[in-house]
């Protein structure tokens, strides 16, 4: 174990290296990687005096909100232990979770938008599920301290396209290299370390706070994977084969983690899976696409606005079909469901409700309303002022909710484009 005694001397090194402490930011996803890292800085940081503890530590966790739902439950127990043994322990530890904006998450653009299941000419989904939330934390620390220091657990083993990437942005003489973000900088302590030496490590050295790592190794022996890297950039490997990740990834042809979870006796994970292979055989289904794209050019374009209710029928029946056994796991959340219907009102579909799709699935009696801002006034109240002109009241509330789509999806541009479109359809209607 002599080698990560080295580790843990050169982190302790590094941790009070500078005068005016850059804060550390941990990428941590709860695998064996970033498990691994953050085990080794704690400790290092243990072995220094309290009073010497100046250097802050973030714990980043970014939830995609469709991360694979076993992995997401353990993970979130691991950091709440890390929470609490931080502040039993006296560290200068503090765990952040991030997620995507509502407008940039996962079922927003597929059903909302109609954008189709990401591919390896597409990958729309890493962006904004997984660099932008990143990103967006570490900014606004830069922006508090003037620099930030990201630890993460990559190593060299795992791919020769990370290891020349780590390689390229080596600065020559330390262990620090540059991030493509201004007054950033990336140290990796384990790069060296093979995948035998980190399991080894993990079976052997207790979590400093309170996690069994071998209920962790049992995970990735049912699941027969890896996991996904905390994504900081577009040089940082997404996830792949048989990777724990995003359960709704199509960017791979198989999802052997989840197919291998499924064979292991978490059969409730089976309409997951059968969601996500749905995504994948009619991806490219002329018969699903618009004839032109979302800008208007010609090419096929998103999800017809059929397919994407018929998608949004699909998987809340796979959210009911779960809970019956696993209440507490959620595939699509409110805010999500509300900014579908909002994007749809945004893109002129009026035919079809969220209301309407959740009722059938659930056999509930909700409204529109309970899919909409509610600082807008009541129908009622516009119904009554519109009495005689129906068509007026159809037309006017159209309107209202275009507008109020760019306030909750929190982009206003365009927004007297598309009202005048809608006009436009009206004149030319009557």
């Amino acid at each position: 174990m002599s080698t990560f005694l080295e580790i843990e001397s050169e982190i302790t090194s590094q941790y009070l290296y500078d005068d005016n402490p850059r804060p550390w930011i941990v990428g941590f996803s709860g695998g064996k990687d970033s498990t691994m890292l953050l085990q080794l800085v704690w400790y290092s940081i243990k072995q220094i005096p309290a009073e010497l503890r100046k250097r802050q530590v973030y714990v980043v966790c970014n939830n995609t909100l469709v991360e694979n739902p076993k992995i997401l439950k353990y993970t979130e127990e691991v950091l709440d232990k890390i929470e609490k043994a931080a502040v039993n322990q006296s560290m200068p530890v503090m765990v952040v979770r991030t997620t995507p904006k509502l407008e940039d998450s996962f079922w927003v653009n597929l059903i909302g938008k109609g954008y189709p299941a990401p591919n390896n000419a597409f990958r729309w989904c890493t962006e904004r599920l997984k660099i932008n939330p990143t990103t967006e934390f570490i900014k606004n620390k830069i922006s508090e301290v003037g620099e930030a220091i990201i630890l993460l657990g990559t190593r060299s083993e795992e791919s020769a396209s990370r290891a020349r990437s780590m390689k390229k942005h080596e600065v020559e003489g330390q262990r620090l290299r540059k991030h493509v973000l201004p007054n950033a900088f990336v140290y990796a302590p384990i790069k060296d370390v093979v995948v035998t030496e980190l399991w080894q490590y993990l079976n052997q050295v207790p979590s400093p706070w309170g996690a069994n790592n071998k209920t962790l190794n049992a995970l990735y022996r049912n699941a027969n994977s890896g996991d996904c890297p905390l994504v900081i950039d577009d040089t940082t490997p997404s996830c792949g084969k048989s990777r724990f990740g995003c359960w709704v990834c199509t960017v791979v042809s198989q999802d052997k983690s989840m197919d291998g979870l499924i064979q292991n006796g978490e059969e409730w994970m089976e309409p997951l899976a059968e969601l996500r292979e749905m995504l994948v055989e009619y991806r490219n289904d002329p018969d699903w696409r618009q004839p032109t794209r979302r800008d208007g050019s010609e090419g096929v374009g998103p999800y017809t606005i059929e397919k994407r209710a018929y998608i949004l029928e699909t998987l809340l029946r796979a959210q009911k079909e779960v809970h019956e056994t696993e209440p507490d796991i959620s595939l699509i959340n409110y805010q999500e469901l509300v900014a579908i219907q909002v994007t749809w009102y945004r893109d002129n579909y009026f035919k079809f409700s969220v209301a309407d799709i959740y009722n059938r699935v659930y056999g509930t009696e909700l409204t529109d309303h309970d899919f909409k801002d509610h600082l807008i006034f009541e129908k009622e109240i516009l119904k009554e002022s519109c009495a005689e002109s129906p068509d007026d009241y159809q037309l006017i509330n159209e309107l209202l909710e275009l507008q109020k789509a760019k306030t909750i999806m929190v982009r206003a541009r365009g927004l007297q484009n598309d009202l005048e479109n809608r006009l436009e359809q009206f004149v030319k209607s009557n």
